[in-house]
């Protein structure tokens, strides 16, 4: 009998569409074949399919009796030796394929690869990289990596590979080329398509053109989630850098965790880590932005619970952790302006970070002279003698040197006299504290002293990048730091970078010829949870009004189809309206909508002329009567003059309905009584 992984693999090959010419290359080189290449660079826009093609691959590795390595991009360490250390066998194993996926995440790592880590591979050993970036030119131009390197662009599915796919997804034939045109040969949104299957291609809409792909798709495909639990765990997937029952539990304490996270990793567009799942990298944006407009309460606060739960393990996880909970915490906030004015997000900048040794001291001071003066230089031989755990060095990932290097002092209250005396910027900061709030018996005060980087100097860099979010780690970790200080020589630059996250301490100390700005924050006053969510606040628009992005159109049929499905508990269930905003931030969807309903038509005889309109919904719709014909004698009015009371009657409560849809409840009655 077959086992799970097998039938799995089975079940991938029997669905796999098209790539024909990357499967057949790679299976070449499974076989053994001089000729074939070593390297598979595959790289695309997301959604493209590059996850399900290494999928394939590595099925057809394990079944050539390989040993397989997997990796993700998106978990790899900044340090190349960790790297090594994860895909160990594939140096030392004869005939192991290496499998990276989401490399564009690890892309600083891609001249380290070439020029060091790929040259040693044991004998007989394949590797396949996928990304969303080309590989660097110089590789594929290189004559020594003719015929060693394959470099594919994976296209959309032709025309005739989406409808095998459609139709394998038993799709019915008159709505394949309407999603077909919707889908536009994505991979990605033919598979949700797929999933969706012919009970989400019920609604014309639901494949009208105009529409966005994805988030049209994703609607067709989560539907009526179970319960507002299971709404509330998508909505953490979506804001999740990755989504673990653990993490699951932590925010939705009050909810089965376990029941949650085995619907997430159910969904069809859900990855699988070894750190919990994430949406598909296309998906994700989409649905964050579908909830957001949806359910803008509960988007917000759910973010909240993750920064609070990601601030929570930045102050009681090991050293080791500390790095990726940085990561994961301002993944959240990653929109927000002010990030933009301080973060690169750049591959140019490929560094690591690594603890200050002795043999560094040279290149170290030679940095510090050049860029800021002897002065200086004597105040970081000063610091690494008196705190040298204070200094990160930052080396190049692919050729390991040292290319800058940062301090972030702590100082205890009282501050040594030697200090004040010998750094005239640690004694500015002492200065301004005594002179504003003073640090008490107990605390301290946090200082980033030094960011020299040469090459890009005091500008925003990736090397600034690492620094910043260590010093947020420490800060968020610390006991009794009171104050945090950051040193500029540019001043007036980084006044207006870190605006709204820094104060100016108007204060300019000297070391030599250049005079520094000093910024400043008093965790005391604040809190670093509180600063930390002013990232959230930022990064957030107003969603509660506005343009809606479903049609008027389309609103009044899926209002006419909720009152259609009254009686039918299972079809109610499943409408339409309960995917718009008017429904988003209800905590009970179906009975909350039934209500709001029942209410809407009752308003409706607060006008004299609506009256009638209110008696022939109710009649026809809620009392229960069998046929139109009923209802109409249960109100005692012709058949004709019912249609017409009913017809007043949807139009009413559909642009009532409307109102409350763009503006929320409130605006919509100042709306309907001016």
């Amino acid at each position: 009998m077959a086992s799970v992984g097998e039938r799995l693999s089975s079940a991938r090959v029997r669905a796999f569409i098209g790539r024909e010419e990357q499967l057949a290359c790679f299976d070449t080189a499974l076989a053994g074949d001089p000729q074939a290449p070593f390297a598979f660079y595959v790289f695309g826009p997301g959604g493209i399919g590059k996850s399900t093609l290494l999928r394939r691959l590595a099925d057809g590795a394990r079944t050539a009796g390989r040993l397989l390595v997997e990796l993700d991009g998106r978990f790899v360490s900044r340090d190349p030796a960790d790297f090594e250390r994860a895909a160990g066998p594939f140096l030392d194993v004869p005939g192991t394929v290496l499998i990276v996926d989401s490399f564009e995440h690890c892309q600083w790592l891609e001249s380290w690869l070439w020029h060091n880590f790929l040259p040693r591979a044991a004998e007989s050993t394949l590797v396949v990289l996928a990304g969303r970036i080309a590989p660097q030119p110089q590789w594929t131009a290189d004559p020594a990596w003719t015929g060693l390197l394959h470099v594919t662009e994976l296209e959309p599915f032709s025309e005739d590979q989406a409808l095998s796919l459609l139709a394998t997804a038993q799709i019915r034939p008159e709505l394949r080329d309407r999603v077909l045109r919707f889908a536009g040969g994505n991979p990605l949104a033919l598979s949700l398509a797929a999933a969706a299957g012919t009970a989400g291609c019920g609604r014309e809409e639901i494949w009208a053109p105009s529409a966005d792909v994805l988030r049209t798709l994703l609607t067709g495909l989560i539907g009526e989630v179970p319960t507002a639990a299971h709404r509330r765990a998508l909505e953490v997937a979506a804001q999740a850098y990755s989504t673990s029952e653990e993490l699951l539990s932590s925010v939705l304490p009050e909810e089965d965790a376990h029941l949650l996270f085995s619907w997430l990793r159910d969904l069809p567009f859900m990855e699988s880590t070894h750190r919990g799942v994430h949406p598909h990298d296309a998906a994700r944006e989409t649905l964050a932005a579908d909830l957001r407009w949806r359910a803008p309460n509960a988007f917000v606060n759910v973010r909240r619970r993750l920064a609070d739960e990601y601030l929570r393990i930045l102050r009681e996880a090991p050293e080791e952790r500390v790095w990726t909970v940085t990561d994961e915490l301002f993944f959240l906030f990653r929109d927000a302006k002010i990030l933009a004015r301080l973060r690169t997000w750049s591959r140019e900048d490929e560094v690591h970070d690594r603890p200050l040794h002795p043999e560094d001291m040279d290149v170290v001071l030679r940095m510090a002279e050049e860029t800021e003066g002897a002065e200086s230089a004597e105040l970081v031989r000063y610091w690494a003698e008196r705190q040298p755990g204070a200094f990160s060095v930052y080396r190049l990932v692919n050729t390991g040197r040292v290319v800058a290097f940062t301090a972030r002092l702590a100082l205890s209250f009282p501050p040594d006299p030697q200090d004040l005396a010998t750094d005239p910027v640690v004694a500015a900061a002492w200065e301004y504290a005594d002179a504003t709030a003073p640090v008490r018996e107990g605390e301290h005060i946090g200082i980033s002293r030094f960011t020299v980087y040469p090459e890009r100097y005091q500008v925003p860099s990736r090397v600034i990048d690492l620094s910043s979010s260590r010093a947020q780690a420490e800060s968020a970790r610390a006991r009794g730091r009171a104050f945090g200080f950051a040193v500029w020589r540019d001043a007036e630059a980084w006044a207006e970078r870190v605006k709204g996250t820094l104060s100016d301490t108007g204060a300019r100390p000297r070391v030599g010829d250049h005079t520094y700005g000093l910024f400043s924050v008093d965790w005391r006053e604040v809190g670093v949870e509180t600063w930390i969510r002013s990232f959230i606040s930022a990064a957030e628009q107003p969603v509660s009004s506005g343009p809606s992005p479903v049609s008027r159109t389309t609103f009044d049929q899926a209002v006419r189809e909720a009152l259609t499905h009254w009686r039918d508990t299972d079809a109610f269930s499943a409408c339409a309206l309960l995917r718009t905003r008017l429904a988003a931030d209800f905590t009970d969807p179906v009975a909350e909508l039934r209500t709001l309903l029942r209410e809407a038509v009752d308003e409706l005889a607060q006008d004299p002329r609506g009256v009638r309109a209110r008696d022939a919904l109710a009649a026809g719709y809620f009392s229960g009567a069998p046929t139109q014909e009923a209802a109409a004698r249960r109100i005692g009015l012709p058949f004709g003059t019912y249609r017409r009371h009913v017809r007043q009657g949807l139009d009413l409560l559909c642009g009532n309905l409307w109102q409350r849809e763009l503006h929320g409840p409130r605006e919509a009655l100042q709306c309907s009584t001016t």
